[in-house]
């Protein structure tokens, strides 16, 4: 039976397609199709909404699904909330990696308070009694009861920056770069949390030992890919005298290899470093007589 995973429909699709690319898997997704291919027979891909995967993966319709931390903590307090009610409360999810990569950039989002820039609106506490709109309901509600303050949360099926003031006082808005906010002149008044997507597995999928052994290794692989973003390779040889030198100029991920020639005179050097440090990297490496430099890229880099 295939591994069933859940990769997010929405903002990070594109993202996770092309982060799965560079860990080695080809995964083709059609417009009018919830299912796409992957090129792993053992796999089996869903396309779900971020904000829904952990529950998905907690019932076990899903074995593993990618989501953000953020849905993950809405989902948890969720849990959390039904068995303060009495209700029996469905399962929970087991984080797995955590991947540091976003729709935009391989870096975080963050949840903030937002009100308009000329709102008298300085600190949470000012929205005593207010109304907050988000897509992040349960996480904002227990945000605001850590801070002793009653506001009113309303769900936002969208299009949240644009409410306040005459829908809202303020809102609880994903941002990644803060452009949004800017447009439609909202300052931020406090941050949440941070979120980055999860790798996050079905505790009885874990249970088996061949889906376990699946999960992670594709988590091996989905980090490797990861580290490798923004790294290159390179190679390059220099003289024993002139070695010194040329290693103070090396940020290496760990050290240097340092291979020996036919020549005893001379050794290869092979390391990694960021790739935007080649420009000013290389000619410095040529003052300082390397020979035979030769950058390459990365896909994977297992740590």
């Amino acid at each position: 039976m295939p591994l069933k995973l859940g990769l997010p429909k929405g903002s990070l699709q594109d993202a996770t397609v092309q982060l799965f690319a560079r860990a080695g898997f080809q995964i083709y997704v059609s417009s009018r199709s919830y299912y796409p291919t992957i090129d792993d027979p053992e796999i089996e891909c869903l396309l779900v909404r971020a904000q829904e995967m952990a529950r998905y993966v907690a019932d076990g319709v899903l074995d593993a699904g990618l989501t953000g931390q953020d849905w993950i903590a809405e989902h948890h307090h969720g849990l959390a909330r039904r068995s303060a009610g009495g209700a029996e409360a469905a399962g929970t999810v087991v984080p797995i990696a955590d991947l540091v990569y976003a729709k935009q950039s391989f870096g975080r989002v963050k949840w903030v308070l937002a009100v308009p820039e000329n709102s008298p609106f300085q600190t949470p506490q000012d929205l005593e009694g207010k109304t907050v709109a988000t897509e992040l309901v349960r996480a904002t509600e227990a945000y605001f009861a850590r801070l002793g303050v009653k506001v009113n949360v309303e769900f936002s099926w969208g299009a949240t920056e644009v409410k306040p003031p005459v829908l809202a006082d303020a809102i609880v808005e994903v941002t990644e770069t803060g452009s949004s906010l800017r447009a439609n002149h909202l300052r931020v008044i406090d941050t949440l949390m941070t979120s980055n997507p999860q790798l996050i597995a079905n505790p009885a999928a874990l249970d088996d030992e061949w889906k376990r052994r699946k999960i992670e290794n594709l988590a091996l692989l989905l980090r490797a890919a990861i580290e490798a973003q923004g790294r290159v390779g390179l190679m390059l040889n220099v003289t024993r005298a002139d070695l010194p030198d040329v290693l103070a100029l090396l940020p290496a991920l760990q050290k240097p290899t340092i291979s020996s020639l036919s020549d005893a005179d001379w050794v290869a050097v092979n390391t990694i470093i960021e790739e935007r440090t080649v420009r000013e990297l290389i000619p410095a490496l040529k003052a300082a007589r390397a020979q035979g430099i030769v950058e390459y890229p990365l896909n994977k880099i297992v740590l």
